[in-house]
Order: structure tokens, then C-alpha cells, then sequence
């Protein structure tokens, strides 16, 4: 795995921070009793951000043909919609929640040509709520395969995300399982799929990014 190329600076705030807290610590708190533990949280604090914020090694399981997940996270929406915004039609909508623990490390679910770029700054409503993904910060990104098939994810930042990094613009060529950007913190991907698609996952399951195929267009 490696740091994620837009985190460097998150990652190196959290550092100082800690590092500051610590030098505080032990210089005015004359109490080791005090001072071990919360030291070991500080630490514990800083390998958390830097594992959170890393690009995984996977293989990649998607293709033009089969939707990889963006990220990791838990299915919380399985259910058809009816997409008014950007496909204004009837889709299958796809939702998986990341919480802290998560890698936010997002990749392109298909292979195709994006077709479609857009970004919304919005509320940061906790990004379980329904609302959330018309509402909240999000970017939207839309991808025809080469079979002219065409599918729509949201990057929707959470209560505590303030930053979505998405690399896609109208005409870039993408490949399922390459790194499309990443969302600080807590947040969610919408997946609006096709009709027609076979869901291959279902709410309650876990999903890994890159490997998990979460459904067939």
C-alpha cells in the first residue's frame, strides 16, 4: 500500500498536532500515570490516519461488463429509483457507507469513458441519511462502457468530510480497479445502475474496493 498523493498534508497536520499534544504532555503534566497512556493514543492516532488514507494493492475484478465497488464500506441501499438529475431514468441505486475505519481510497468502477463530470457543494449531513445524497457535498461521475451502458456514482462527503478528490472531466478514458480519488473521512458512494443490471450484493454486506463486483451490466 502507499499514502495517498493528496493526503500528504492531512496526514502531516495530524503528525504535529500530536506531536505538539505529546511535547505538552510532557513537559507541564508532572503525572506519567497520565502521560503513557495518552501518548500511546496520540500514537495510535497517527498510524490510524496514515493507514486511512492509504492506496490498497488489489486485483482488479471489474471490467466494462462487471461493476467493481469504489470503495470499501458497508451496502446500506439496494432498492430501483428513479434518477431525475443526470440519466432521467429508471436505475437501480446502490449505496455503500464508509465509517472511520474504512479506507477512502476510491476507484473506477468500470471501464469506459466518462461521459458525464459534475461536483456539488453541498451540507455535510451524516452520510447515512437519506437526504445526504441529493443534499451533501458530492461529485458526480458518469461512465459509458463500450457497449454504450451507462452508470452514475456519487462521492458524498459525511458529517466530517471536507474534501472530495475526484480525477474524472467529460472524455477521459478510465479503467475498472484505478484509483479515481479519494473522500477524508466519513462519507458514501451512491451507484445508480442500469435496469437491467443483476445486483450481485445485498444490504447488510460488506464491501472491499477493487475486488468486490457489486453487480452486472
Amino acid at each position: 500500500m502507499r499514502l495517498d498523493r493528496n493526503t500528504y498534508g492531512t496526514v502531516l497536520l495530524v503528525y504535529l498536532f500530536c506531536a505538539l499534544c505529546i511535547f505538552l504532555l510532557w513537559r507541564f503534566v508532572p503525572f506519567a500515570w497520565i502521560n503513557v497512556p495518552l501518548t500511546l493514543g496520540l500514537l495510535w492516532v497517527c498510524a490510524w490516519q496514515t493507514y486511512f488514507h492509504m492506496v490498497p494493492d488489489r486485483v482488479p475484478a471489474g471490467s466494462d461488463r462487471l461493476v467493481s465497488a469504489v470503495s470499501d464500506g458497508k451496502v446500506v441501499t439496494v432498492e430501483p429509483v428513479f434518477e431525475p438529475r443526470y440519466l432521467r431514468r429508471d436505475c437501480i441505486q446502490v449505496s455503500v457507507y464508509m465509517d472511520f475505519w474504512d479506507l477512502h481510497a476510491n476507484f473506477w468502477p468500470v471501464t469506459g469513458v466518462v461521459s458525464f463530470a459534475d461536483y456539488f457543494p453541498g451540507k455535510h449531513m451524516l452520510a447515512f441519511k437519506p437526504k445526504a445524497s441529493e443534499e451533501n457535498e458530492h461529485s458526480c461521475t458518469v461512465i459509458r462502457t463500450p457497449a454504450g451502458e451507462e452508470l452514475l456514482f456519487k462521492q458524498i462527503a459525511g458529517g466530517f468530510a471536507r474534501r472530495i478528490v475526484c480525477y474524472a472531466k467529460p472524455g477521459l478514458e478510465v479503467r475498472a480497479g484505478a484509483q479515481c480519488g479519494i473522500i477524508k473521512f466519513g462519507s458514501r458512494i451512491d451507484y445508480y445502475l442500469p435496469a437491467t443490471a443483476k445486483v450481485r450484493v445485498k444490504v447488510g454486506e460488506n464491501v472491499k474496493a477493487v475486488s468486490t463486483i457489486i453487480a452486472e451490466i
